[in-house]
């Protein structure tokens, strides 16, 4: 059976994005820079789809169960000329967990804990602070979700979603994706065993 593409959306930016504060697995809402990438990622999205020959309204679409990803995913649809609310949700796609981190910044997460900050600095795929995922636990439910994947698909998730999956697929080592910004605003398409980034 043939691997199937990925058209992959990182979420619109939110006030914690700007701020620098962790958000993991709470709920933020995009603002109004983030709706704009959201919007303009849906454009890209087009384009790509009528370059490739495909029909929009034939693929399925999926995306994180966090409300930053499905604004973006029904803004997308939006600009796409799609029913926006007509999607799957996968908790498998949430991003990382961040566990006692959630709602810092690195420098007061390093504040809080430093032992385990610098541990993580060293090797942020397996280090995580109390209560938090590590990079490796999120490879794994991302890797079940793709084994699981029948056709070319648009998925709409987090930046951590995204460092696993390269992982997973061998197109990024653990040290290389954890030190990966990936851009909102932008279409990742995994085909083929490469990536491209469309911004």
């Amino acid at each position: 059976m043939p691997v199937p593409t990925i058209y992959y959306l990182r979420h619109g930016e939110t006030e914690w994005n700007a701020l620098g504060r962790l958000q993991g697995t709470r709920d933020i809402p995009l603002n109004a820079r983030g709706r704009d990438q959201a919007a303009q990622a849906g454009l890209i999205l087009a384009d790509l789809l009528r370059r490739d020959g495909r029909d929009k309204a034939d693929l399925p679409y999926v995306s994180s169960p966090l409300g930053r990803a499905r604004q973006t995913m029904e803004l997308a649809r939006g600009r796409l000329d799609l029913p926006v609310a007509d999607y799957a949700l996968d908790d498998r796609l949430r991003e990382i967990g961040y566990g006692v981190w959630e709602g810092l910044t690195l420098a007061e997460s390093e504040a809080r804990d430093p032992e385990i900050y610098a541990r993580r600095l060293a090797d942020k795929w397996t280090v995580g602070p109390e209560g938090a995922e590590t990079y490796a636990d999120v490879q794994v439910r991302v890797r079940a979700w793709y084994d699981e994947l029948k056709a070319d698909t648009v998925a709409v998730a987090h930046g951590g979603t995204c460092r696993a999956l390269m992982v997973s697929l061998g197109l990024e080592t653990p040290a290389s994706a954890a030190e990966l910004y990936i851009e909102q605003g932008a279409v990742y398409v995994f085909r083929d065993g490469r990536l491209e980034k469309h911004s």
